[in-house]
């Protein structure tokens, strides 16, 4: 699926009770209608509202490209108490990307980013933590080396800016796989070739909060190779190369 292809497939749910629906959004679906993407009729709160016959509302976001899992509430008030938690950053979220280069086993990148569509492109701090889970390297001559080194990687971000993962990738010159904006066109066309994948490499593996009527904690995944991403098998087939070299053996 490319990253402006929309979808219209049923919305996988991973959870749901009176007040909040979990769900693992596709790659290249926007989670509402904004202006950045004015002529994209389809949106994730669109399609469940219609599958769940009620309104769903919005308390974070993915990129239109991310595929993952998100959670929504089902009435006003929730959806305030959950925005809060991630405004006050006590929500975990685990992301896994495909990024070019070796990483380090791990690291933190406290990289103030600018958001280009906010007025005067205003930078706000951001902060996150990644760890290497595999590496991989291809005797294809992609770039200006006989050979191409790729690594997947887990991060974590502690605060929530828009594209803060890919932008911070691209500061420590690992950029994510497939990112247009960010990215190297040189490398996205090989892994479109060669991988047949079209799409941003990356997925909101994990999410943890605090239920607001039991103060139970909540933790949800969602697969990288699970099909409910709905992306053809792109990522799957990039990570079923048998040369990977897997750092880590409890992958999600």
């Amino acid at each position: 699926m490319s990253e402006d292809a929309g979808t219209a497939q049923k919305i996988p749910v991973l959870y749901r009770d009176k007040r909040l629906v979990v769900v693992v959004k596709p790659a290249g679906l926007l989670v509402h209608r904004t202006p950045l993407d004015s002529y994209e009729q389809e949106n994730l709160v669109k399609q469940l509202g219609l599958q769940l016959d009620q309104p769903v509302y919005p308390v974070h976001r993915l990129d239109k490209p991310t595929s993952g899992v998100m959670v929504l509430a089902l009435d006003p008030d929730c959806a305030r108490s959950v925005t809060s938690q991630f405004e006050q950053r006590t929500v975990s979220k685990h992301y896994y990307a495909v990024v070019r280069g070796y990483t380090e086993s791990e690291g933190s990148i406290d990289y103030a980013i600018g958001d280009k569509d906010a007025r005067h492109n205003r930078r706000s701090p951001a902060l996150s933590h990644y760890k290497t889970l595999a590496s991989i390297e291809l005797p294809h001559r992609v770039d200006r080396y006989p050979t191409t080194r790729y690594s997947l990687v887990e991060v974590t971000p502690v605060t929530g800016r828009r594209h803060q993962i890919r932008q911070h990738m691209k500061h420590i010159n690992h950029p994510l796989i497939g990112d247009t904006s960010y990215g190297k066109a040189i490398h996205n066309r090989f892994f479109s070739e060669h991988y047949q994948s079209h799409r941003l490499l990356l997925h909101a593996t994990g999410l943890s909060f605090v239920h607001p009527d039991s103060a139970d904690k909540l933790s949800f995944s969602a697969p990288f190779m699970d099909e409910s991403i709905s992306d053809n098998g792109q990522f799957a087939r990039v990570l079923n190369d048998h040369r990977w070299h897997w750092h880590h053996s409890q992958i999600v």
